[in-house]
């Protein structure tokens, strides 16, 4: 498999740390979200990802995946030992619904060609979009936040004492919230599930920081 990349990816960052739970190797293909006009841009990575986003899967057919979620649950379905979604219906669509809160609901609206977008568009300056950044960050995170604190599923991970599909994607987020200076102070789940994640090795390898292009 070959995974194209790039290391501030938030859903990139998902893959990897999916890629590495499942102790499955793949190669690495650089995708430069900025130099060169942006690399997503250009006509050869269009053909496999028409978006233009990051990440992008060639799978062990050759075939090629987008979307961070639907290449996990990809890996999980062909590549099932260390399954990254629990058993039972209820549960998965629980573990689903963490993911997507953070995937479909705070990512999008913050990713890199929106924050742009607000700044070439609408002048809006750099501290207004990250004033932007942090309000829609804080709303979403104090909603996943309920979702785990309220749920006597919840465990030492998102959903039980394995990580999953969920901690695939609250890593990154958080990540990312620190990096915007967000405050945490009233997610004391999240806090305590992303230490756990992040003493583990799969986690550690996957981080920006640890990442080939870092920069």
């Amino acid at each position: 498999m070959k995974l194209y990349t790039y290391f501030r990816s938030s859903a990139a960052y998902r893959v990897r740390i999916a890629l590495n739970l499942k102790g499955l190797q793949y190669d690495t293909e650089l995708v430069h979200l900025l130099k060169d006009g942006g690399q997503q841009n250009s006509a050869g990575y269009r053909a496999l990802s028409p978006l233009g986003t990051v990440p992008c899967l060639e799978a062990d057919d050759g075939g090629h995946l987008t979307q961070s979620l639907a290449i996990i649950e990809y890996l999980d379905e062909v590549h099932p030992e260390v399954p990254l979604l629990p058993a039972r219906p209820a549960d998965r669509a629980r573990v689903r619904s963490i993911a997507q809160t953070i995937a479909c609901d705070i990512h999008p609206i913050n990713n890199l060609r929106v924050l742009n977008f607000l700044g070439e568009q609408f002048q809006v300056s750099p501290e207004g979009r990250e004033d932007w950044y942090r309000h829609w960050v804080n709303e979403g995170l104090l909603a996943v936040e309920k979702m785990l604190a309220d749920d006597p599923r919840t465990g030492r991970f998102c959903h039980g004492d394995s990580p999953g599909l969920a901690d695939c994607c609250l890593v990154p987020q958080v990540f990312n919230a620190q990096r915007f200076n967000c405050s945490l102070e009233q997610m004391p789940t999240i806090r305590r599930i992303y230490r756990a994640c992040e003493a583990l090795a799969p986690f550690q390898a996957a981080s920006p920081v640890n990442q080939p292009d870092a920069e």
